[in-house]
């Protein structure tokens, strides 16, 4: 059996509660900036979160809640603009220290250094985004954590679509079957079963009710000492934390299932 070598992280959702009290209010401060009385609100979010990019989602509100609106001739630049100013107020709150990562991903990222694993990040944010979470969570040295990351733009089509964690196994230069995933939503596993991987979900209160049929753990968070997770589906082997010892575990049982497949 291919011992793990890599584990490979998507971002918001994931690793902090990003969307909700990050990034739907800063897009909300964009809109108004740019003289929009468009207003996206926590339920309305929730619905927009079935597409990812923040480019495309604008889009897809366009498309569905807000046929009315008269496009500008240069949408696409006007899109990009939004996009970017919704970054620029992101990062500000991010520095200000708005959002934590949640219960249990800090100490993971540590035990898996300290085991020898390889870190990287594969997600649909920007680059920018997970460069400000990091840093304000973790210390600026924490970039040189992980050995790629993973986001954006750098592949054409974003998850459900495999290519962003193809595309961080290239990187790498690692296969699949010696890496694992962690992901929060319907999108993230859909994605990271096309690309072959093993992965562990973690939900929050957007994703509860998604379909993660594939998935090797369901678990409401990492969990901590004293705070252990509750187990959605599937079979945590006795664990109360996503520990190294558990991803090992259950990353060996994905490799047995794929070779019996």
């Amino acid at each position: 059996m291919p011992e793990l070598n890599a584990l490979l992280f998507d971002v918001d959702g994931t690793l902090a509660d990003t969307e909700r009290d990050g990034h739907r209010p800063a897009f909300n401060a964009a809109f108004q900036e740019a003289g929009l009385d468009w207003d996206w609100s926590v339920e309305l979010y929730g619905d927009l979160l079935s597409v990812t990019g923040g480019k495309e989602r604008i889009k897809y509100y366009l498309d569905r809640h807000n046929r009315g609106f008269k496009r500008p001739d240069n949408f696409d630049e006007f899109v990009a603009g939004l996009h970017k100013a919704k970054t620029r107020h992101y990062t500000r709150m991010m520095a200000e220290g708005a959002i934590p990562l949640r219960p249990g991903v800090e100490r993971l990222l540590r035990e898996a250094r300290a085991a020898g694993l390889i870190l990287g990040i594969a997600t649909t944010t920007t680059p920018e985004n997970v460069e400000v979470l990091l840093t304000h969570t973790l210390g600026k040295d924490s970039l040189n954590w992980f050995a790629v990351i993973a986001a954006g733009d750098v592949v054409p089509a974003k998850k459900p679509a495999p290519d962003i964690y193809l595309y961080a196994m290239e990187k790498l230069g690692l296969n699949p079957a010696v890496c694992f995933a962690f992901e929060d939503s319907q999108n993230g596993i859909l994605s990271t079963r096309q690309a072959g991987l093993t992965t562990l979900i973690t939900i929050n209160d957007y994703t509860r009710d998604h379909d993660f049929t594939g998935a090797a753990l369901v678990v409401d968070q990492m969990g901590e000492p004293g705070r252990p997770f509750k187990v959605l589906a599937g079979e945590a082997r006795g664990a109360k934390l996503v520990d190294v010892s558990l991803v090992k575990t259950l990353h060996k049982e994905g490799a047995r299932l794929a070779a019996t497949a």
